[in-house]
Parts: C-alpha cells; structure tokens; sequence
C-alpha cells in the first residue's frame, strides 16, 4: 500500500483544480483572480482582520515545492481517482524544468493585520510565465482556507472592541485589555493546525492564552519569541481526586503550590456558591488575603447561566472580602482577588455579562474572561462569506475583464478586471475594478513572487496595523459605529 504524502505543496489537491487544464479557451496565457470577504447585509462584521497568509505561503508554497516523485505520485493517485487519465504530467514537468519546481505566481495582498470593510480585494493572484496560466486557480483551493484565521481573528477583535468598551465605561482606561480574553479553544478545534493558525490568529490580538500551538507558530512563523501568557490553573481533576470531603485542602494545596504569581482556581466542582461562601469567604479567607495583585486568586465558575451566576459570586465575595470605587465611581473587588468566566461564552454573552456588571455598579476591571469554541470552531467560510474568483484573462495577447453574475443571487456576483485597494478622498478603503487604479495608490504589496516571499510581517507589525481605532473605544461612540459603517458600505463609498 502507498501512502501518499501531504507535506509541503503537493499536487494531491482538491480534485476539482485536476482537470481545468483542459477546459481554459486556447491561447489563453494569463489567469488573474482574487480572494474577498463579501459584502452580506444584515450581517454582524462589517470589517474584517486580514491574517494568516504568511503562515501558508511559508509551509506550503516557497522554494522549489515540485519533485520528479511528487509528479509521479499524483499521477498514479488521478489515474485510480479519476478512472481516466486527467492528470497534467507534461504541464508540471515543466515548471519542474524552466522554474525548478518554483512556482511561477505573484500574489499581491493587503499587509497582515490590516482593517478592511468586506467587499473588498484582500489579495490577488496571477501567473508570471504564460504557459502556466493554470496555476492560479490550481492553488485556489489553499489559499481559500485563509478564510479560518481571518475569521477567528475578526471575532478576536470583535471581542476586544466590545472589551475596551466596557473598560474604558467602568474604569477609566485600557489598562489590562491585552489579557482580558483567554483562549481556551485548543482541546475544541478540528487538527492541531487549526490549533495552530486559530491560535495565533487570537493573539493578533490578546496576550492570553493557553493555545501553545498558536504560540509557536507566531514564533516560527511571525517573528515573535513569545506572544502570549498564561498562569497556574486548577482544573476539576485536580480538585474532585481529593474527594468531595476535601475540597478546602484542594483549595488550599494550590494556594500552597502557587504562592507567588496570579493562579486560576476552577471552583464549581460541587457548589460554586458554597465555594465562595463558606470556603474561599471563610476557612481560607486570611489565605486569599494574604495575597497580592501580583500573586491573586482568580476564581473561575464554570457552569450555569452565565451571567447570573458571575454576578452572584462576585456579590458573595464582596460580602466575604468587602469592595472600593474606582475612580469613575464603579465597585471593585481587593486586588488579591478576580474573576474568569470561561464557560458559555461568545461575542451575545460577553456583552450581556459586562452590561450587567455594569449595571450592578461593578467595573470590568474584576472579570477575565476565557472562550473556547465560539473564539475557533462554531465558524465557517460562510461566516464572513469568503470567495476566490477569476476577473481577468489574456489570450492571444489580449486582456479581458471577466466576472460571474447569477441571476438566482445577485450577492454572489465578482468584480471585474485587474483589481487594485486604495484609501479614497473621503478616507474610506475602497476597490478599484477594470485595471483603472492607480499603481502609487494601491495597497495591495507583493507577497510572493515566483517561489519566493518578498514580505516577511513580524507579529509586533501585524499587532500595530490591528490595533483599535479611537472611535471603537469610545464608550459612547461605538454603538453607532457599525450602523455607520453600514452606512458608508451602502452607499458605495466602501
């Protein structure tokens, strides 16, 4: 039995990609096409976070990606899979020969971590030898999976904004914001990989989390040694093996063993309140006191409604351990002593959670939150409507603009010609169709040209493109920022 490898760029494709060679119109010696997130009214993103091209770029398509075995491979896997053969030898022995199994492709792409109103053209791809004109939609099928880590770090972001809201309401600054959302989604994913680039597709935008794949990849990847923090945690194994009976001295052991440094204590095992009442409020309370800011206690619920159930425990420690105003006049626990909410929690509970904190009188400052699946799988390439379409050809030496446009959904319709991103005199980001943009204005950079990157982003660079706008942490202005950005899109100036 063969196997067939997966590693690097492999002709194994989507079988779709197999057979298009034959049915492009002769003479064709370009293919131009382009990747967006389509516009899609009454949807909750208006923008997203452009992210994790470099990532695929690097693993699987620079340098010489194309080898004698990987053609034969592929030929002898179409020729069972197909039951004819389909397979293009002659067309990859080609490039193996003129380009030394590099491919010859250019791909222009806004710069990573960029904010970018959805309709837009993200990247280009195009052929740079014309007897390779196929090439381009023979990749399509990788790079559309650039749809996972531009999703997971739009709603990272998305948290972030309705975060520093809240913060910035009840506090009077930003200060902790970076560590406010924990990703705790690696355990919830589909493969490592999608551990991996979801991973660091959240620290885009936080420095929290427990994803250690998404840390190393920003590391090989991105040029940062270490782009997120976690702390000591309990988990309920740790708690429940020394028996209901003896919950305080699980408790206890843990306060024992982390004594300096912020530790996480899961404490819902049996009775959450109780836990909060009886054990931590009262046989460990001189314990939980004795800590500091530096080394405190973070109490985590992990069940029940909640929202409901954040704001009793922390009325329960404000019993136990008291509570003072900040300066804006919001209710604040000891600093020895906070919050995380890591179970139920997605962009509708998070808001709803912190309005009624809010309305209770009590500051952001005392909750952390950590998310799960809602932050890296309950989303899919529909969620932000992302698609790869040809919009130029050339045959016979001429170019033609092309485009698709279904009369059964008019929403699916593509752009036309050779694309360009540019900032328009109102300051909006909008697209330029037809080949009609200007090369000086054009945001889109070369990336990668003929097997090789020629943009390599650090993820401190990514962070600083990705960074809140003022207008997104201004309490009172970013209710209205969406329908105002809706406005805009509407109306064309996007």
């Amino acid at each position: 039995a063969k196997f067939y490898t997966l590693d690097l760029f492999n002709l194994l494709n989507f079988s779709g990609p197999i057979t298009h060679y034959k049915q492009y119109p002769p003479n064709v010696s370009k293919i131009y096409s382009y990747f967006e997130c389509r516009r899609k009214k009454g949807s909750q993103f208006s923008e997203v976070v452009f992210f994790g091209l470099q990532y695929l770029l690097k693993k699987y398509l620079t340098g010489p990606v194309i080898t004698e075995e990987k053609i034969q491979e592929a030929k002898l896997f179409y020729q069972m899979h197909f039951k004819q053969a389909v397979f293009d030898e002659e067309g990859w022995r080609k490039v193996l020969e003129k380009h030394d199994g590099r491919l010859p492709i250019r791909i222009k792409a806004v710069p990573e971590g960029r904010i970018i109103p959805r309709g837009n053209v993200l990247f280009t791809v195009e052929n740079t030898d014309p007897s390779f004109y196929w090439l381009t939609n023979y990749i399509e099928t990788m790079l559309v999976q650039m749809w996972y880590p531009i999703t997971v770090a739009t709603i990272s972001r998305e948290f972030k904004k309705i975060l520093a809201k809240h913060l910035k309401a009840t506090s009077g600054s930003l200060e902790g914001l970076d560590l406010k959302l924990h990703d705790f989604g690696y355990r919830g994913v589909s493969s490592q990989e999608s551990a991996a680039l979801g991973g660091a597709a959240h620290l885009v935008n936080f420095c929290s989390t427990d994803t250690v794949a998404g840390l190393l990849m920003a590391q090989r990847y991105y040029g940062c040694p270490m782009a997120g923090f976690s702390i000591p945690a309990a988990e309920h194994s740790t708690i429940i093996s020394w028996g209901r009976s003896k919950e305080k001295e699980a408790f206890e052991r843990v306060l024992d063993q982390f004594s300096s440094g912020p530790v996480s204590v899961v404490s819902d095992s049996y009775d959450i309140f109780n836990a909060c009442k009886h054990i931590w409020g009262d046989k460990l309370k001189e314990r939980v006191m004795e800590r500091s800011q530096d080394s405190c206690l973070v109490i985590r619920p992990d069940s029940g409604d909640p929202a409901e159930t954040l704001i009793e425990v922390i009325k329960i420690l404000e019993e136990c351990f008291g509570s003072s105003l900040n300066s804006v006049g919001y209710k604040v626990l000891p600093s020895y002593l906070r919050i995380i909410q890591g179970d139920g929690i997605d962009l509708h509970s998070v808001e709803e959670i912190l309005e009624k904190l809010s309305d209770e009188g009590w500051s952001a400052e005392n909750v952390f939150f950590g998310c799960g699946s809602a932050l890296l799988q309950k989303l899919n390439r529909d969620t932000l409507s992302c698609a790869f379409k040809c919009s130029y050809v050339e045959s016979n030496g001429k170019g033609m603009d092309v485009y698709k446009q279904p009369v059964t959904d008019p929403s699916k319709g593509s752009k036309k010609g050779r694309l360009s991103l540019r900032r328009n005199s109102d300051g909006f980001l909008e697209t330029v169709e037809r080949g009609a943009g200007k090369p000086e204005e054009d945001l889109l950079v070369t990336v990668f040209e003929n097997g090789s990157l020629v943009k390599d982003y650090s993820l401190e660079e990514i962070r600083k493109n990705a960074r809140l706008r003022d207008e997104e942490m201004n309490p009172t202005l970013h209710n209205h920022e969406p329908e105002l950005l809706h406005n805009h899109i509407i109306n064309g100036i996007h």
